[in-house]
């Protein structure tokens, strides 16, 4: 029978780095978890239990986002994988094997052993689903015999697709199947999926230049961290595991500079902001603070400079132009 593995709404939501695992943290492993709090947070997790197997169902109504860093790995060795079935929404998934989206009707793998950051997106109507299942990846290697280094997508199959339902009736059960049983019927989901991975021959993606995944991976954290006013080129280096030289050197094979870089995307958030948000449901200064500007009057210049034209009177061609 499931139970609550962590449910977070706005009173709790800044507690889910500690939340996330489970009051005995018996779930997943060490890595940063936070809550986009744009809207009204609302993610409720549920956990089955089927032996050493975890079936997880999030749902949310709030951008999520996870990342494991080498720090991480260094400080928690579990070795564990955890199968996606993405229900509603996208995960944005940035790791080793490259950038990649998995939308409804994906299936995808990661790997605790292998950096990585997730941000999980919302669908039209406000929400994101998916369902998880932790599996030991000691244990999945006897139903998938190639490794996964590091993260694996693909479509789901028809294979993928029994996989799932038998993976969503375990889940369901209210009491009525016995724990072994449990555990075997989760045994023969993981069979399907192994079968699926070698029919489609994904277990062995392509991988990219250490240059190309290393200035993803800088990208990323960069977008992560936009709304941080204290963000600078000695954070990015320590979240990325790299120096501050190399840190230029990669944002140079880009075409940009640290600052440059930081200061376009903030503006372009703004921007954004600014065209789907009217004036009595947030200020200026309070977009501009969001964005990681650490002054309402720098914001502006900046973003005249820019657009040619000041945040009050863009703000105001949006809203006429959307009627």
């Amino acid at each position: 029978m499931a139970e609550m593995l962590f449910a977070l709404d706005q009173a709790n939501y800044r507690d889910c780095q500690n939340l996330f695992r489970g009051a005995r943290e018996q779930e997943y492993y060490r890595g940063d978890y936070w809550v986009d709090a744009a809207n009204d947070v609302d993610v409720r997790a549920e956990r089955r239990a089927a032996g050493p197997h975890a079936i997880i169902r999030v749902r949310a109504a709030a951008r999520q986002f996870f990342r494991r860093t080498r720090q991480h790995i260094r400080e928690d060795g579990t070795d564990l994988c955890v199968l996606w079935f993405v229900k509603r929404g996208q995960l944005n998934l940035s790791g080793q094997n490259g950038n990649h989206v998995a939308r409804p009707g994906d299936f995808l793998i990661t790997r605790s052993m292998s950096p990585f950051l997730i941000e999980c997106e919302l669908d039209a109507q406000g929400i994101h689903e998916v369902l998880n299942v932790t599996v030991p990846t000691h244990l999945l290697r006897s139903h998938i015999v190639r490794d996964v280094a590091a993260s694996l997508l693909m479509p789901m199959r028809r294979e993928l697709i029994i996989a799932e339902k038998i993976l969503a009736e375990v889940f369901a059960d209210d009491g009525v199947i016995a724990e072994d049983l449990a555990r075997t019927l989760v045994e023969a989901a993981l069979s399907a999926v192994g079968h699926a991975v070698r029919q489609s021959g994904a277990a062995a993606p392509l991988r990219q230049t250490m240059a190309k995944r290393r200035l993803e991976e800088v990208l990323r954290f960069i977008e992560v961290r936009l709304s941080d006013p204290a963000m600078s080129t000695a954070m990015v280096s320590r979240g990325c595991g790299i120096s501050p030289r190399y840190l230029s050197f990669l944002l140079r094979t880009n075409g940009t500079s640290f600052s440059e870089l930081a200061w376009q995307k903030r503006l372009e958030r703004a921007k954004e902001w600014l065209a789907r948000s009217a004036p009595e449901d947030i200020s200026i200064s309070e977009i501009a603070y969001g964005v990681g500007f650490k002054s309402a009057a720098h914001f502006s210049r900046m973003f005249k400079r820019i657009f040619k034209v000041n945040p009050r009177e863009f703000r105001a061609r949006a809203a006429q132009a959307n009627r």
